[in-house]
């Protein structure tokens, strides 16, 4: 049975950030995970998953400027020495909360920068932070996102984050691999995660075509989800999802399908 992680970014927001903790753990959920933790303390966010139980599971590096709509800076020319220091800070909280995977966004390339030059750019910063976060006992984790959500972003597909993960070692990077932007770019879900099993690290569910929870759009969950287990798949699975009504009223899909 899938080990599933409640993103603390998308659910529970019927409560403050940091009280969404306790929500998750009385849902029944043993692991957590959240886009960004830089506004709130290590201490405050250590708190509250040692007083719940919880494992935190994964957080992205921090993403340049999100309101301007920046979405990681690890492809972005010029920005090599702000990238290094996203790395560092991202260990730190790392360390703190005892994460042991962490999402390296790619980032939107800019208008006039070539594929070549985002490539090269992409591929250094990623080995340098790979090669930061393994002592720490971290390993990166790199997601392909579809078009339609976030256009212009450089990584897209399974087969492109797979090779950059052979390319790196499959110790240092991975790919996480989830099941709503696979569907929205390529479809053929669980071929797809046949294909590149060996080097999925993470995984995250959502359904298509709205992001809501699983059974509320067009993907065959009963499916998907006996795939992951007859797959051998061990690691956890991120709810990350935006809950169509009520989070804890909307989780009786774990039920619906026998998770």
């Amino acid at each position: 049975m899938p080990r599933f992680a409640a993103n603390l970014s998308m659910m529970f927001n019927e409560v403050p950030f940091l009280d969404r903790f306790a929500a998750a753990r009385r849902a029944g959920f043993e692991g957590v995970e959240f886009l960004f933790p830089y506004e709130f303390a290590t201490a405050a966010l250590r708190e509250r998953l040692s007083g719940e139980g919880l494992t935190q599971v994964l957080f992205n590096m921090p993403p340049g400027d999100w309101a301007k709509g920046e979405r990681g800076i690890a492809s972005i020319p010029g920005r090599q020495a702000e990238f290094r220091e996203s790395v560092k800070k991202a260990l730190d909280y790392a360390a703190a909360l005892d994460c042991r995977q962490v999402h390296c966004m790619a980032g939107i390339v800019p208008a006039g920068v070539s594929p070549t030059t985002a490539t090269a750019v992409y591929a250094a910063n990623l080995a340098w932070a790979a090669e930061q976060a393994k002592p720490a006992g971290v390993r990166l984790v790199i997601e392909p996102i579809n078009h339609r959500d976030m256009p212009g972003y450089f990584l897209n597909t399974q087969a492109q984050g797979a090779a950059i993960v052979e390319a790196i070692g499959s110790d240092r990077v991975g790919l996480q691999f989830d099941v709503y932007h696979v569907q929205v770019t390529e479809g053929d879900i669980t071929k797809r995660m046949e294909q590149f099993m060996p080097v999925i690290a993470h995984m995250q569910i959502a359904d298509v075509p709205a992001r809501n929870e699983p059974g509320t759009g067009e993907i065959g969950w009963s499916y998907v989800f006996r795939r992951i287990d007859e797959l051998g798949y061990q690691g956890w699975v991120g709810c990350e999802y935006r809950p169509a009504g009520d989070t804890v009223a909307g989780l009786d899909w774990r039920e619906r399908f026998d998770v």
